[in-house]
């Protein structure tokens, strides 16, 4: 069975501009590759809303690499797995969508049991499992544990969260799920939480961990080397924002810190490729005159775990937060997600990042 990768015809390669060439702090996006969460479609994004974009990291430049386009997702939101999210005006679908990077093409698979966005989503040894989330727009959290067998392309229950909630970091360490952080109800007064919870798939049960320290959710999570990488991430709202890096260590059940993402961000990709940590996209939120705006960010930043160091390298084409991100065959994926702040409109692109 082949291997495949997390999340949800041939392009040619797409060098990314130097910063001062980048209209609007990156490439536009074509109308029909968007779509609003709320009313007609498609959209066009504003100047203003183009502004939101930011790209420029304070961490030392390292090897830029390349951005490229692929195909676009089916929907606005060795194979990659894109699952539940914002679609065609709901929050609360349960798509099921797989990428053949061979065939530059997308599939449809057997949808989530249990539509919802914001689902903690991990694979591991043929099973994908996606624990959580909220059914209505970044709020009221569910219970909801599933299991999808890649190869019978089919879900299964499995025990219930012991406490519900969406957003949470999600890493399979040692065949054990560890579900951390996240927010939970009640919807009017959503906060982050820090729980960690410990799944074991064998005797189908949950046991408690070393709570996360600094409730957040949003947050981006690597397994490394024995050990569970948060990274980033916000403090109830993405007006609250953290560069926060935390190591948890499984054997002592202890927190450590490590250094901190240079851009701090929520609603960011991170995943591990090459002995290093990527990170890119996210938001930054604020409210001007109640009028919501912020920053969409495109910065990809890298953490190398043996010397505790950050670079950066060639910004994303099309900042996004909210996407699906995978490492396969050298590459990173990152397909969906909102380019501007909030959850107002999603877009299909799908873009892949080669290191230098």
């Amino acid at each position: 069975m082949r291997r495949r990768s997390l999340l949800a015809g041939s392009a040619a390669l797409l060098a990314a501009p130097a910063l001062g060439q980048m209209p609007h702090h990156g490439l536009s996006i074509a109308p029909e590759q968007m779509s609003p969460l709320r009313g007609g479609g498609p959209v066009s994004l504003t100047p203003e809303q183009l502004a939101q974009r930011s790209v420029e990291s304070p961490a030392p430049a390292g090897p830029p690499g390349r951005w490229e386009p692929r195909a676009t997702l089916p929907l606005w939101r060795d194979r990659l797995h894109v699952i539940g999210g914002y679609a065609e005006q709901r929050v609360d679908r349960p798509y099921h969508h797989v990428y053949d990077p061979g065939a530059d093409r997308w599939d449809t698979a057997a949808p989530l049991p249990r539509g919802a966005n914001h689902v903690a989503v991990a694979a591991d040894a043929g099973r994908i499992y996606a624990l959580g989330g909220f059914t209505e727009q970044n709020r009221a959290a569910h219970d909801g544990a599933y299991v999808y067998d890649v190869a019978a392309d089919r879900w299964q229950s499995v025990a219930p969260l012991p406490r519900a909630r969406g957003a949470a970091a999600i890493a399979v360490l040692e065949g054990r799920v560890h579900l951390i952080g996240g927010a939970t109800d009640p919807a009017g007064e959503r906060a982050s939480i820090a729980w960690h919870e410990v799944y074991d798939p064998q005797a189908d049960r949950w046991e408690r961990r070393k709570p996360l320290p600094g409730a957040r959710d949003h947050a981006g999570i690597v397994a490394h080397g024995g050990g569970i990488h948060v990274i980033g991430g916000r403090f109830n709202t993405f007006e609250y924002n953290t560069a926060m890096h935390h190591l948890y260590l499984p054997e002592r059940d202890i927190w450590v810190e490590r250094a901190a993402m240079p851009t701090a961000r929520s609603g960011h990709g991170l995943v591990l490729l090459g002995g290093r940590f990527w990170a890119m996209g996210g938001e930054t939120g604020r409210f001007e005159n109640g009028t919501l705006t912020g920053t969409v960010h495109g910065q990809m930043e890298s953490y190398d775990p043996a010397t505790d160091r950050w670079q950066s390298h060639a910004p994303m084409p099309t900042p996004r937060h909210g996407l699906g991100a995978a490492a396969l065959a050298g590459r990173i994926h990152v397909a969906g997600g909102g380019p501007v702040v909030g959850g107002g409109i999603q877009t299909s692109t799908h873009e892949a990042f080669i290191p230098g």
